[in-house]
């Protein structure tokens, strides 16, 4: 199965594509979120057998008007979703995602990327990520594309029924 994951933003969203059996990237980058929104929509794009999406949850902190977007933007995924693919979108907080890959609810964002590094390219070159002559596992990857990919995997972790770290 094909399942997406998607950090929104309030302007631009990562996403990852991965195939659930193995984890392994299909595709993944970070669009302007009307880009994604059009790639999510495009009937030349690969069909998504599931989708996680990313939903902000309450830190105890005010949060500012980017945040209100960002959950707008989080809104027009999952319609745009829902109108093309044969799926609905599952909304998966990151404090699932943390405790999913590392066991913990005060995980940071760094920890979640080496718990990933661990299980899919522990004896790889520059932390997964290879060279350009050779690829690893996590080549391409920066920034926000890591939590997209994170989310995949536990919506894919769950479809094939492996469990994670907690």
């Amino acid at each position: 199965m094909r399942v997406v994951g998607i950090d929104p933003g309030s302007v631009e969203s990562a996403y990852a594509l991965i195939d659930s059996a193995d984890c392994s990237v299909i595709e993944k980058g970070k669009l302007d979120n009307q880009g994604l929104v059009a790639r999510l929509t495009d009937p030349d794009s690969p069909t998504i057998d599931a989708a996680g999406i990313e939903w902000i949850e309450s830190m105890g902190m005010a949060v500012g008007a980017s945040v209100f977007t960002t959950c707008r933007w989080v809104g027009r995924f999952e319609v745009a979703i829902e109108g093309w693919q044969p799926t609905v979108p599952v909304l998966i907080g990151r404090h699932r995602s943390k405790l999913h890959h590392c066991g913990s609810r005060k995980a940071k964002d760094a920890n979640i990327i080496q718990a990933l590094i661990d299980r899919f390219a522990a004896d790889e070159p520059n932390r997964g990520k290879g060279t350009k002559a050779a690829p690893g596992w996590f080549y391409g990857f920066a920034a926000d594309v890591w939590q997209a990919y994170a989310l995949a995997v536990v919506l894919a972790d769950q479809i094939e029924g492996r469990e994670g770290v907690a």
